[in-house]
């Protein structure tokens, strides 16, 4: 099959580009490789999947309208996977014009290119964080989600509503992914995981917000790309629901459009988190408590029942090996020694990195 995902060079763009290139499909990776970290990490992604001959990267940002359109058209997909966004919680704090820039006229953009090319379907990342200030845990995918709590939160669920719109208008079917706290080798460096490590390795402290007392649904990165790829051939058709009384299926009544949570319903808490990272490393960390930051959710936790009946799977990667896996490739990446493992797939190591706006502010965001 012909693929056309975005943010190919981003964290979980580039480990879904490679499974599809694995299974023997094309994929066209669109990124615009910003500066919203270091894109060292970024053009290092591309470059392992610019390996395979069925792999065409092109750069180009989602506000460029033109750009996009011509990619899409020549790429002809018969499948989008859309994963480019402004990412972060913390930053829309900061930056909030980049995530409306981004995450909406950019999906616009997005949803425009796909409507003319014609795709079989169409599949968008949202966040858990869309669940905003509603307390009834595990989240289901019908829960309201009209009290969002932070900028990239409602810019994620505006994305979803246009998406709803273009798939009533225009018959084109459309998921929406729902994603926890995805973390794995070749993460993203303003995430905790990696903020983590890097303190730990480099004898800094971490700041651990809410007093440690928040708690989320982790999901390993292998974890949430196998169930993308389950959830391809799972094309949403309007009036044709799950088939199961006991499942809440999201399937719209007026559209071939649905909502999907991707996690494993297993929540951490964040002191487990940092004990299990301090064994991987084998060091101890020396933790500064500090309360609540704004936009922060207490805990996470998702109903999967509607991913399991739609795939037949449910992430279930042990936190402890997730994060071993992380630490290898950490090790590996940046030449800190002592690697439990090498992939045989990782490119040179001490290649120069340093987080935008690097800190030693540590969250679950």
């Amino acid at each position: 099959m012909r693929f056309f995902v975005t943010g190919s060079a981003g964290f979980i763009g580039f480990h879904v580009a490679r499974r599809l290139l694995d299974d023997g499909h094309h994929v066209t990776g669109y990124d615009a490789l910003t500066p919203y970290y270091d894109v060292t990490l970024k053009t290092a992604r591309h470059a392992l999947l610019e390996n395979s001959r069925g792999f065409k990267p092109v750069v180009g940002q989602l506000e460029d309208m033109a750009c996009l359109e011509k990619a899409m058209e020549r790429a002809a997909p018969d499948v989008v996977i859309h994963l480019a966004a402004q990412a972060g919680v913390r930053y829309s704090l900061e930056n909030p014009s980049a995530y409306v820039s981004a995450n909406l006229t950019g999906s616009f953009n997005l949803l425009e290119a796909a409507r003319k090319c014609g795709v079989t379907h169409l599949l968008l990342a949202s966040t858990s964080s869309v669940y905003g200030a509603n307390d009834s845990l595990p989240y289901c995918e019908g829960d309201h989600t009209d009290h969002p709590i932070t900028l990239y939160a409602a810019t994620k669920r505006g994305m979803e509503a246009m998406s709803h719109s273009y798939a009533h208008l225009w018959k084109m079917p459309t998921t929406i992914l729902r994603f926890f706290t995805v973390y794995g080798p070749w993460g993203r460096p303003d995430m905790a995981l990696f903020k983590f490590v890097d303190a730990i390795l480099g004898d800094r402290p971490i700041d651990v917000y809410g007093n440690g007392r928040m708690r989320r649904d982790f999901t390993y990165v292998d974890d949430l790309v196998e169930a993308i790829v389950r959830l391809v051939p799972s094309v949403p058709v309007e009036g044709r629901p799950a088939g199961d009384a006991t499942i809440r299926d999201t399937l719209s009544p007026v559209a071939p459009w649905r909502i999907v949570n991707i996690a494993g319903g297993k929540p951490i808490g964040l002191i487990d988190f940092i004990d299990a990272t301090e064994k991987a490393l084998g060091r101890k960390a020396r933790c500064n408590f500090l309360a609540m930051q704004k936009g922060d959710m207490a805990e996470t936790a998702a109903d999967f029942q509607l991913l399991r009946h739609l795939t037949g799977y449910v992430p279930s990667t042990r936190l402890e090996r997730g994060i071993e896996a992380f630490v290898d490739w950490h090790r590996d990446y940046f030449d800190h020694g002592n690697a439990g493992r090498s992939d045989g797939d990782l490119p040179a190591a001490n290649l120069p990195f340093k987080p935008r706006g690097s800190s030693d502010s540590r969250t679950l965001q």
